[in-house]
């Protein structure tokens, strides 16, 4: 195998190795835990804690970002950069095995690190993507990270299954410390270091003038930041909406979204090459239509077979959405600036995600009824839709 597939392959392996935890952790099993046996959600407490969590590490994502982006291309640091947010995650994941019910504080401290490590690790991940990737395989590469992401997600989930039915909790965080560490190793091993560029200072309004500047960089960034706060808040909320609302079992919480794996690493699959050909703009615009559906039929379910038909749906979406985007944003990156505008990037993802967890958990607590914050997430997608079309990338030199 030449270096560059060498690359390709290990940079892949992180998504399968990190989707474990977005899927065990993040969508599913940790998430309807925490807010169900750590704190309660007879009255949407659980909820309130759960989006203050999520919300909190993104926060601390955004403010981080850019900053630790542009030192990591200055002084070369991003490869051990990407190393040490990956092993904060893992650790804190470990850690969740001493939590009990009622330890509130102490479990919100452990996730939010938890996520604020993962988070951080994708600036850096993503960054390697204009490296490793020619320039005409943006998209089909990003979207095969995504796929093999999903393939991780689902044997997270199969591996999850057993332990739930034993209720052997703490073994599964274990797992999936584990699980993590091991397949991240290809990638700590055979991404390459960065030269250092010590001429490269870290201005923020720097930052800002570059992306205002770049005017479709600014139009994409503006529908992104729209957009994405909808996709977060789903993935992050829909196994607590499916579990308090609708009454799905753990279990059945764990199956459902191996259902929407399987439908997302279809759709990331299927739409990889067309990213390429069409464009990931056009490939946006096609989820984002679909995402809109979805919000609205999420509402008006009242059974759990519906639910499961919309999720599914849903699913086809999920992987092609982020895979594009990622695929867009590296295509108007100016090269050299790889690492501080993907900082730039997250600050524009992450920082959108700070609201709706917010605003979800807050209008579940306020309202008392999760199907009233649900009805929100489609004016993210619709707002995102009209923004996005106001954009006109070009090719990324080669």
């Amino acid at each position: 195998m030449n270096p560059q597939r060498r690359r390709i392959l290990a940079w892949c392996l992180y998504d399968f190795a990190n989707s474990a935890y977005s899927a065990v952790i993040v969508a599913t099993v940790f998430a309807v835990y925490y807010v169900s046996h750590i704190v309660g959600n007879e009255h949407g407490l659980g909820d309130l804690w759960w989006g203050r969590a999520i919300s909190g590490s993104l926060l601390l994502v955004v403010l981080t970002g850019p900053l630790l982006g542009a030192l990591a291309d200055r002084s070369g640091l991003r490869k051990r950069f990407f190393i040490a947010f990956t092993l904060l995650s893992i650790v804190c994941i470990a850690l969740f095995t001493t939590l009990q019910p009622g330890m509130i504080l102490q479990g919100f401290a452990l996730i939010a690190l938890a996520n604020f490590g993962f988070e951080s690790s994708q600036i850096y991940y993503n960054a390697y993507l204009p490296d490793i990737a020619p320039p005409d395989q943006l998209g089909f590469v990003s979207g095969l990270g995504f796929a093999i992401g999903y393939l991780g997600s689902i044997v997270g989930l199969i591996v999850a299954l057993p332990l739930v039915n034993a209720r052997h909790f703490g073994a599964l965080w274990l797992v999936v410390a584990a699980f993590f560490a091991v397949f991240s190793i290809p990638a700590f091993v055979s991404l390459p270091s960065t030269e250092p560029r010590p001429e490269k200072r870290y201005e923020l309004v720097r930052i800002f003038r570059d992306v205002l500047g770049n005017s479709q960089m600014r139009r994409f960034l503006l529908a992104f930041f729209v957009y994405f706060d909808g996709v977060e808040t789903t993935i992050v909320f829909s196994g607590i909406f499916a579990a308090t609302t609708l009454k799905f079992t753990t279990p059945e919480v764990i199956k459902l979204f191996l259902a929407v794996q399987f439908s997302a690493l279809a759709g990331a699959l299927l739409l990889a090459r067309p990213t390429d050909r069409w464009g990931p703009k056009r490939v946006i615009t096609l989820t984002l239509v679909l995402w809109i559906g979805v919000a609205t039929a999420a509402y008006f379910a009242q059974t759990k077979p519906t639910f499961v038909a919309v999720a599914v749906i849903a699913g086809l979406g999920l992987g092609s959405i982020q895979a594009a985007s990622r695929a867009l944003m590296a295509s108007l990156i100016p090269p050299g600036k790889e690492s501080e505008l993907f900082g730039f990037y997250a600050l524009c993802g992450k920082s959108s995600s700070v609201l709706g967890p917010l605003v979800f958990g807050g209008v579940s607590y306020v309202a008392g009824s999760q199907r009233s914050a649900v009805a929100a997430l489609g004016a993210f997608f619709l707002a995102g839709l009209i923004f996005l079309q106001r954009v006109r990338p070009a090719s990324r030199p080669t």
